[in-house]
């Protein structure tokens, strides 16, 4: 197949997990014979945005999203026509280079581009968090798991700055924003198929707009590329005793200043923590916690970063957030290292890919997470790596046929949504 692979987090120089999902995605159907490109943002120089990435096929530039902010932030209010703008410049490009591709798959944060793809497109997306009905993303305030469903009641994010009581031009112009937003997030899933990473997003999604057509969604989790991860786990020397690793985003709900605060002076003295990763909170976090059990590595490429996990005694995944589907978490057990996490989001779905009893502690808050943490670590050394499986569930090679599947599938669904609407307006 011909496969246009679109995403606005590309190219970069640190490039996040979706971002990384879209390259390691395309790279291996490429590895099976598909041609494939990536369509991204033309404003991010590069003189080589494939290579910069990690791609091995062609980078299209094809539109700019330079100063989204457009004032939110300033106004204490979501706009509602700021999310519609911008998906409708990424569909722009999607039309100026879809042709010859057999589908275009988009991996963004803008749910309702879909609606604006011109018709005969075979469009696809994948939604990876919580930005199908939440303008953050995250679904997460006030250090704690967000449960609010009203749109008013999302002044909480675009108010913050303005104190308990936005008023109420705040509160209804987000509320328009936030309404108008799941509802063409809703409508564009119902014209076309979509990908949601866990049954738990699709669920939170159904939460907040119980109406909702889905019925050409699928759930298809994250893929790794285990050929390479298994390489790596082969090659690695003895898991490191008291050797901790934690990789990711160091900004608001990935939960490591929450898990560096609860963990100080709580761990074994042969602790080791190693944090991997850049973010808003790096300098606070290595002003109050480095030191000899705690060093900062900051960003480290992704080959980089999963040597370090294959040789660590263990590996935590401390979001707090509800994940949707952490690859940080998948790679770890793909490594065969063990892994602790919360047990909030889509994490306890992926217990069905572990390699060995135990190897996924979930935990249901922080305390007790490294409370287990510690008590793995003083009760023995790290088990001797035993030869990994020839396979592993979330590996490409397992997941790429019910993916090539759903591109298959017939792409007339905005006809076909258009015939059911009219029969009901004339039933």
């Amino acid at each position: 197949m011909r496969i246009l692979m679109v995403s606005e987090d590309l190219p970069g120089d640190q490039v996040g997990g979706l971002g990384k999902h879209v390259v390691t995605l395309a790279n291996r159907l490429l590895q099976e014979g598909h041609a494939v490109e990536i369509l991204g943002r033309g404003d991010r120089s590069s003189a080589d945005p494939a290579r910069q990435i990690g791609f091995a096929g062609r980078f299209r530039p094809g539109f700019a999203i330079a100063r989204p902010g457009w004032k939110e932030a300033q106004l204490g209010m979501f706009n509602p026509l700021k999310r519609p703008y911008f998906a409708r410049r990424i569909a722009r490009a999607i039309d100026a280079h879809a042709a010859g591709f057999d589908v275009v798959h988009y991996h963004g944060h803008l749910p309702m581009t879909g609606l604006y793809v011109r018709d005969g497109i075979n469009f696809v997306q994948t939604r990876h968090d919580q930005g199908s009905e939440c303008l953050t993303h995250l679904r997460f305030v006030d250090g704690a798991v967000c449960g609010r469903l009203a749109p008013g009641a999302c002044t909480a994010c675009s108010a913050r700055h303005a104190g308990p009581n936005p008023g109420p031009v705040r509160t209804v112009l987000t509320a328009l924003a936030v309404s108008g937003y799941r509802s063409q997030a809703a409508r564009a899933f119902a014209r076309h198929k979509t990908v949601f990473v866990s049954d738990f997003l699709r669920r939170r999604f159904l939460r907040a707009v119980p109406d909702a057509d889905l019925s050409r969604s699928r759930v298809i989790p994250n893929l790794v590329d285990y050929a390479c991860l298994r390489a790596l786990a082969l090659a690695a020397p003895m898991p490191q005793a008291g050797e901790v690793v934690l990789a990711g985003r160091l900004d608001t709900g990935k939960g490591f200043a929450e898990f560096l605060d609860a963990a100080a002076g709580r761990l074994p003295l042969q602790a080791r923590l190693t944090v991997v990763g850049d973010g808003p909170q790096r300098a606070a976090l290595e002003r109050r916690h480095a030191g000899p059990q705690v060093r900062f590595l900051g960003w480290q490429d992704h080959a980089a970063t999963m040597a370090l996990a294959a040789r660590a005694h263990l590996c935590v995944v401390p979001s707090v957030c509800e994940e949707a589907c952490s690859t940080a978490v998948l790679e770890a057990l793909a490594l065969g290292r063990g892994c602790l996490a919360l047990a909030r989001g889509g994490t306890p779905e992926l217990a069905q890919y572990v390699q060995y009893p135990g190897q996924l502690a979930l935990a249901p808050a922080m305390p007790q997470l490294v409370a287990r943490l510690a008590r793995l670590l003083a009760a023995a050394p790290p088990p001797s790596p035993i030869a990994p499986p020839a396979g592993f569930g979330a590996d490409a090679a397992r997941l790429l046929p019910t993916l090539l599947e759903l591109y298959a599938e017939p792409a007339d669904l905005l006809d076909r949504h258009l015939h059911l609407e009219q029969r009901r307006h004339a039933g």
